[in-house]
């Protein structure tokens, strides 16, 4: 039978994946605006060139050094390939899904994407094999300041939308629906997440 390990990388690699599909999903669907992080990954893109996956790859580098060198511990491994893996297949699903250009199937494919995104950081969250650049970040900004999660949260993708904002990035009323309905969905999708990973891993090897 299969060991608790392997289940728990599969989690992690699925979430993943689903995580990255969705930001495609939703970065193709604009119209209405992404997420906060991706306004910023689309507006350093739209200045800079090279992709969107490669800025994605870029910020969560520099968090990870900043984290790290704020908490003086090396990352798990599952954060490190949580940046590069979410940048890669960022891209590779933008390049794989059709453009769209109706408002109708623009806002079909958003709401799609915000679902899969949902689903996959409960699944990647519930493997507990290390957590991504951001959520980190949160983390330690909750340790200094002494504020709640979602206060934190919520000023982080504020400003972060703002920049991305300043430097042409989309946002619009889907960028607002993100930030305010997201984190509820992944409490759902992380408890269920748990529950079949626990069943999962109490099966006998």
């Amino acid at each position: 039978m299969i060991r608790p390990i392997y289940w728990r990388w599969g989690f992690f690699i699925v979430g993943i994946i689903l995580l990255g599909l969705g930001i495609a999903m939703t970065i193709k669907g604009a119209v209405l605006g992404i997420g906060p992080w991706d306004v910023l990954h689309v507006g350093l893109y739209k200045n800079f060139g090279m992709s969107v996956g490669f800025w994605a790859i870029m910020t969560g580098l520099l968090i990870v050094l900043t984290t790290a060198l704020y908490s003086k511990q090396w990352p798990l491994i599952g954060t490190w390939l949580n940046m590069l893996l979410i940048g890669l297949f960022i891209d590779f699903f933008l390049w794989l899904l059709p453009n769209v250009s109706t408002l109708f199937s623009q806002t079909v494919l958003f709401i799609a994407g915000i679902a899969v995104i949902s689903v996959g950081v409960g699944m990647y969250i519930a493997s507990n094999i290390g957590a991504g650049p951001r959520d980190s970040l949160m983390l330690i900004l909750i340790e200094k300041t002494g504020w709640s999660v979602k206060r934190v949260r919520t000023l982080l993708e504020v400003v972060v939308g703002v920049v991305g904002w300043m430097l042409g990035g989309p946002i619009g009323i889907g960028t607002i629906f993100i930030a305010l309905t997201l984190g509820y969905l992944v409490h759902y999708t992380l408890s269920y997440s748990r529950a079949v990973l626990a069943k999962l891993s109490a099966l006998p090897e």
